[in-house]
């Protein structure tokens, strides 16, 4: 007996069905078997959102993150634990097996039995802010198809057969979204309303992608922190249909779909502050968060993707946190859609781009806003940082945190350079939908600790390089 908050174990029956004797290469039904019924898990309760737009209602009377005593300004950072240092890694075996071919060691191996809930406050935050995202993403899938005309699709490319791809992934956000509120209980978040920063077909596939990139990482930076492992198991298995759902979008936009050899994972704040924005209201009674909401950082010459020079893009975005290509300004002779082109950015498997959206050695023009902002649902949070002076540009992507010196600092704004950096040789650092943060420190982190950086962010974006 498995236990699973809300789900019900069915058991899946196996079947070998003999060949025919007298042909050999082709398989024939000899019996017809009938299982008995197996339970099916409901799904949660899945309604229309009416309305879409900025919250219009009462002020909140709750601003700010959930909140309890806190005990220090910041995590203090200390040696690696000695036990972490031991094992010898030679190849050999070391400790007696607990069973055959099965090494010592592990978590959640003991045979004890598995029970697939929230086990802590860290595992009820995380996973309560991964059903905010599944509840979005559910929405925008379904609002995106309605809001544009099957000509408008089809002018950007998108046929009948793409838009039930799109239909497919809003029913796979309901399964998530089932599977995330049996694992919070009965006073998991249920869905809101939200407003969308697009007005056309590629605008709102390009803030799919990184919406959905947002939701990939966020998960990816927590869900080895997790407490229960079981939780993790089942939260590891929804990601990465997401992961599959992001690079769809990606190759919607005519972008190339997997330029980068790891994926990024980000703190928990940072996966909030981009999402919130997004969410008008929610009930008055949902599920508070506690996560930290970071001031906007907006890239002036944000690369566009519309475009066939990606690059030469000035203002040119939407939506704040996400930087969304805007294809408003974008003439007939500017834009990558053109047929008669060798840079064609229509949708495809994949695009070879001769000319890159971005590349080392660009300069990024900046400007971010300063904290105190209503934001996120009812507008009942509000944007902070505890970070000092801004001085440098941090570059999250793959395995690195690469920092630059933000130059000729005038107030909010400022300029730097993308940088040219690898972890691995052959595989530029900068690649791909990534975040780029405004920062008072260049502190050493790597994808494990990434969170001890927020005490030093000033604001938070999503970068388009490539």
């Amino acid at each position: 007996m498995v236990h699973f908050i809300g789900l019900a174990s069915a058991g899946v029956l196996a079947l070998v069905v003999p060949c025919s004797l007298a042909v050999p290469f082709v398989s024939e039904a000899q019996t017809t078997v009938q299982s008995d019924a197996t339970t099916t898990v409901p799904v949660v309760p899945v309604t229309n959102v009416t309305s879409h737009g900025p919250y219009t209602g009462p002020p909140a009377t709750t601003t700010g993150a959930l909140s309890t005593k806190i005990t220090a300004l910041s995590i203090p950072i200390r040696p690696p634990e000695p036990y972490k240092l031991q094992y010898p890694a030679d190849g050999q075996l070391h400790q007696p097996q607990p069973a055959p071919y099965t090494p010592n060691g592990g978590l959640g191996t003991n045979g004890s039995e598995p029970v697939y809930r929230v086990i802590s406050d860290f595992d009820y935050e995380s996973i309560a802010l991964a059903l905010y995202q599944e509840w979005i993403e559910l929405d925008l899938f379904h609002w995106g198809l309605a809001r544009f005309s099957a000509e408008e699709f089809e002018a950007a490319g998108l046929n009948a057969e793409d838009r039930y791809l799109i239909q497919f992934m809003a029913e796979q956000e309901v399964g998530h979204a089932t599977a995330l509120t049996n694992l919070l209980g009965d006073n998991a978040p249920v869905q809101c309303t939200y407003n969308y920063p697009v007005t056309s077909v590629r605008e709102f596939i390009d803030f799919n992608q990184k919406l959905t990139r947002w939701g990939e990482s966020g998960v990816y930076g927590f869900l080895n922190h997790l407490d229960s492992r079981e939780t993790a198991q089942i939260l590891l298995q929804s990601i990465t249909t997401e992961a599959r759902q992001q690079l769809i979008f990606r190759q919607f936009d005519g972008l190339f779909p997997m330029p980068i050899w790891f994926e990024i994972g980000i703190p928990q704040s940072w996966a909030w502050s981009l999402l919130a924005p997004y969410i008008s209201s929610c009930p008055a009674n949902q599920t508070r968060l506690i996560w930290q909401n970071f001031p906007s950082l907006h890239v002036i010459n944000q690369p566009n993707p519309a475009r066939i020079n990606g690059s030469n893009a000035w203002n040119e975005t939407t939506g704040g946190y996400a930087n969304t290509l805007s294809t408003r300004n974008i003439s007939a002779a500017d834009s990558c859609l053109r047929g008669d082109i060798g840079q064609n950015c229509s949708p495809a498997i994949t695009h070879n781009r001769t000319t890159p959206l971005s590349y080392p050695g660009r300069q990024i023009f900046l400007r971010w806003d300063s904290p105190g902002d209503l934001i996120g649902p009812n507008n009942s949070y509000v944007t902070s940082t505890s970070a000092g002076y801004p001085k440098f540009a941090a570059w999250v992507s793959q395995l690195n945190v690469t920092y630059t010196p933000l130059q000729n600092i005038s107030g909010n704004t400022a300029y730097t350079i993308q940088p040219n950096t690898s972890t691995y040789e052959g595989d530029p650092a900068v690649n791909g939908t990534i975040f780029l943060a405004i920062t008072d420190d260049d502190l050493y982190v790597t994808p494990f600790n990434l969170t001890q950086i927020n005490p030093h962010v000033n604001a938070l974006a999503i970068y388009q390089a490539g």
